[in-house]
């Protein structure tokens, strides 16, 4: 077994449409899992934005039965640290998908853990 550190989702804008940012992919004949470590969200911008986040299976689509973080209002400013997201563990071929309301004003980053078997 490997455990390797690293992020997950360097920092970036979350785009206004629903946008898969990180997916578990194993090597041939191995098994990944990724575990979230910190996952922040800040919105930069100068009027309220929100920010939802879902973790979806291998051959699923982001939609309300995978929604790990509805819609959360952050102010100008603030940065929201996600609990909701943190030690969610991440199957092969899951992926993260977040949304923002508004292109361009909310900055988002994650860390975790890759674990091989």
């Amino acid at each position: 077994m490997t455990t390797t550190v690293f992020s997950l989702i360097q920092s970036k804008y979350a785009e206004d449409s629903q946008t898969t940012q990180y997916r578990v992919s194993s090597p041939q004949n191995q098994t990944v899992r990724a575990v979230i470590d910190t996952f922040t969200a800040t919105n930069t911008s100068s009027a309220a934005a929100t920010f939802a986040c879902n973790l979806v299976n291998d051959n699923d689509a982001a939609g309300s039965g995978n929604l790990v973080l509805p819609a959360r209002q952050i102010q100008p400013g603030e940065t929201y640290l996600c609990p909701e997201l943190l030690g969610q563990v991440l199957e092969d071929g899951a992926f993260i998908s977040t949304l923002a309301s508004a292109a361009g004003s909310i900055v988002i980053r994650a860390s975790g853990r890759e674990i091989t078997t």
